[in-house]
């Protein structure tokens, strides 16, 4: 298979990019500084190529991937990411600018390459990582939550429409996964994984052609929760002392 993988140099990224070269799938991979790409890698993996691109570029996006893709891509996979990191009441906006940026506008400009070369095929299959954070809007991470929330509706709305081109689409929505990003964070995170085995995960839920896979279970079970709850008893649960913020 060709797959594409934003934000492919470090975390769920680069484990997934992995996991498909150590099966011989050609991989390409994109992010906006590749010497965070792993030591060795491109001595290691001859099926791995590396563009030095940014999501938000979608014109130099578009580009990296026709020239990957040659025409024919089997799955993309929008990975690229960021989150605020520390938990604030006081809205950061130009933070919150980059995040929506790079989580929403990052996932339209990759879908759009991708569809680019899949949908004269009648093929492919389009993959996001959100995150449990869309299911709610948890306090502190307005932004992120927003962005995920949106990531989530997005792939909902894909999967259906773009089913008569025989196109698939999954959302994957993990808990807490042990990246460069999330190591930024400065409050607990329940049910860390690591992001091997969250790319494994990952790996089965899209061989499955899953619409949404929310993982890990424990996680899962709460966010559930959660998400319906009467919206005044959600509010009141997490303004309770339990809610984290720096500041």
């Amino acid at each position: 298979m060709k797959i594409f993988i934003t934000g492919g140099t470090t975390g769920i990224g680069w484990s997934l990019a992995k996991e498909y070269l150590e099966d011989d799938h050609i991989v390409g991979i994109c992010g906006r500084d590749l010497s965070r790409i792993e030591t060795g890698a491109l001595e290691k993996f001859k099926n791995l190529k590396t563009y030095k691109v940014d999501v938000t570029n979608r014109e130099e996006l578009i580009a990296a991937v026709d020239e990957f893709s040659e025409g024919s891509l089997d799955l993309m996979i929008a990975s690229a990411g960021r989150s605020v990191g520390s938990k604030t009441k006081e809205p950061d906006f130009v933070a919150s600018r980059d995040v929506i940026n790079i989580n929403v506008l990052g996932v339209l400009n990759t879908f759009e390459a991708a569809l680019k070369n899949m949908l004269p095929n009648k093929k492919g299959h389009l993959a996001a990582v959100a995150s449990v954070a869309g299911m709610v809007g948890l306090p502190g991470a307005s932004s992120y939550s927003a962005s995920k929330a949106a990531v989530l509706k997005l792939c909902e709305s894909y999967s259906m429409d773009l089913k008569s081109f025989n196109i698939d689409v999954t959302c994957i929505a993990p808990g807490f996964v042990d990246t460069p990003l999330t190591q930024k964070n400065d409050h607990g995170m329940p049910w860390l994984m690591s992001s091997e085995k969250a790319a494994k995960k990952i790996r089965k839920a899209l061989d499955r052609k899953k619409v949404l896979f929310v993982f890990p279970w424990q996680m899962k079970t709460v966010m559930f929760i959660l998400e319906r709850l009467p919206r005044w008893m959600y509010r009141a649960f997490m303004q309770m002392p339990i809610a984290n913020y720096s500041k």
